[in-house]
């Protein structure tokens, strides 16, 4: 069983930066990919960012140029570094984690809300 830590996630002004991160534990798993997906209001879950097994990076277009992707394989901790943030990047984010058993694990979301 996979358990995550987060960060808390939080009120940003149009135009700021936040830091995102998310931690794996638990036993008997090895992961193989980590990623970040968000759900606006109203709308349905996306992928945004991801790092899989080849350890590419892959962004959605919305977010391309604005968000980093990173991931720390000994801590088994992905992080997403979004700069330059829009109210339209008002979701929650939920990280993801694949493992060798190809199950995935999702974490229990943060809630983001750009505004000023």
């Amino acid at each position: 069983q996979v358990q995550f830590v987060e960060s808390k996630g939080g009120l940003v002004q149009p135009g700021g930066s936040l830091r995102l991160s998310c931690a794996a534990s638990g036993s008997g798993f090895s992961i193989t990919g980590m990623g970040w997906y968000r759900q606006g209001p109203g709308k349905q879950r996306e992928l945004i960012a991801d790092l899989g097994r080849s350890g590419n990076p892959y962004y959605a277009e919305s977010v391309k140029g604005r968000f980093t992707i990173s991931r720390d394989t000994a801590k088994d901790t992905v992080y997403l570094e979004m700069n330059s943030l829009k109210p339209e990047d008002t979701a929650v984010y939920y990280c993801k984690a694949v493992t060798t058993e190809v199950r995935a694990y999702w974490g229990q979301g943060i809630q983001v809300t750009v505004s000023s």
